[in-house]
């Protein structure tokens, strides 16, 4: 995100306007800037709060409403954060409950989980009775990573789809056809496509499920493939930024390293470069991947307030800034991140670092999840005004805001 706002001489004037201040204060934030590291947040929060107090002091103007605004009225802190959180479900009771504990902003389908819940239409019935509709998500990304085939959505691999030959056209009738068939089901996002560029062989842990070691046709399939999903009303997510195509090691096994970030400027990179020119209502993914030249040693991207800046200015890699919701790959089940946190401690840090949603696959941890956040909060070491931002983004994404 790009902040527009400029620094200015007399913190005197934000505090004579402060209610105004924060008016638009909270608009600068919606419209997109970087995570700041954590020691940086309070100052940062002071001094755009000073900036966009004297820019309204010298215009007799009427402030428009921030974006979002009524809607974030009606949260408590705790239901802001719970907002961001995305979570695996073994049922409809499952789901059910934690929705009704804790107001959570999503559910995961999982491999493990009981799809008589899209079948009988529940989770669509619980979605609508949400204050907010739930973000329902799945990995469907065809060829072996296939949740739903059980339900009818079934889809080639995408380096398959490149050795048959079909074309990008067809790719998005394609998706088209799947979006349509999830959304029945009450699906409303699909964490795919995957636009890893990759070489390896197609049982490694990206492999066939990346289209091509060409970025070039990567963009062009992956970029297909999303419209047509966006074509049927389902929100693609593109993975595993900044690019699990080549890396060395499995996140789900352990730590994972990729090349340098000048070599992945001129690969893995590309095809965000150009997809997210007009990324539609399209989400990324975060990887845990640690980045040479980039994140810090021993930092996966997924925590790094360096790589989420990179993804939201565009900064690094010529790419316009994203403006739109990140995601984390999954918290909870994957050894790049277990290894070394908690659950509880995970998501912290990424929300430090500037994700917006926290992904992970069980119910049983949301509360202790939530009252680390609440913690840190009034430690001073989550910034409100940047949960309003995430939040803003999150409802923006489910249609609840179209400003």
């Amino acid at each position: 995100m790009q902040n527009t706002l400029r620094t200015v001489r007399s913190a005197r004037t934000a505090s004579r306007l402060g209610p105004l201040a924060l008016t638009v204060a909270l608009v600068a934030a919606c419209s997109s800037t970087p995570e700041p590291s954590d020691g940086s947040l309070a100052a940062s929060s002071a001094t755009a709060a000073s900036a966009s107090s004297s820019t309204q002091a010298s215009s007799s103007a009427p402030v428009p409403a921030a974006c979002g605004a009524p809607e974030l009225a009606t949260l408590s802190l705790r239901e802001k954060l719970a907002q961001r959180l995305v979570v695996g479900v073994a049922d409809a009771a499952d789901a059910k409950r934690v929705v009704a504990a804790e107001k959570i902003g999503g559910i995961f389908v999982g491999s493990w989980t009981d799809l008589t819940m899209l079948k009988d239409r529940s989770v669509a019935a619980l979605s609508k009775s949400s204050s907010f509709p739930l973000m329902v998500t799945v990995d469907q990304e065809g060829g072996r990573v296939s949740r739903l085939s059980s339900l009818g959505v079934d889809l080639p691999a995408p380096r398959k789809v490149v050795a048959d030959g079909m074309t990008p056209a067809q790719v998005r009738a394609q998706a088209k056809t799947a979006g349509q068939k999830m959304k029945e089901l009450g699906i409303t996002v699909d964490f795919a496509p995957s636009v890893d560029v990759s070489a390896e062989p197609d049982d490694a842990v990206i492999g066939d499920r990346s289209y091509s070691d060409d970025p070039a046709k990567v963009t062009e399939y992956a970029g297909a493939f999303a419209q047509g999903l966006q074509d049927a009303g389902i929100m693609p997510v593109y993975k595993h930024f900044p690019g699990h195509g080549n890396a060395s090691g499995d996140t789900h096994l352990g730590g994972a390293n990729t090349a340098p970030l000048s070599q992945l400027q001129q690969l893995d990179l590309v095809p965000y470069r150009e997809l997210l020119k007009d990324p539609g209502n399209a989400g990324v993914m975060v990887g845990h991947l640690m980045v040479p030249g980039l994140t810090a040693p021993d930092t996966p991207a997924s925590l790094s307030p360096r790589a989420m800046s990179l993804l939201r200015t565009g900064t690094k890699y010529d790419a316009p800034p994203f403006r739109g919701v990140i995601f984390t790959d999954d918290l909870s089940g994957m050894k790049a991140i277990t290894d070394k946190y908690s659950i509880d401690q995970a998501v912290l840090r990424t929300f430090q670092a500037g994700a917006d949603i926290g992904l992970w696959l069980t119910t049983d941890k949301v509360s202790t999840v939530l009252d680390t956040l609440e913690k840190a909060v009034a430690d001073g070491d989550l910034n409100r005004q940047r949960i309003d931002a995430s939040v803003v983004r999150i409802l923006r994404s489910k249609g609840v805001l179209s400003c």
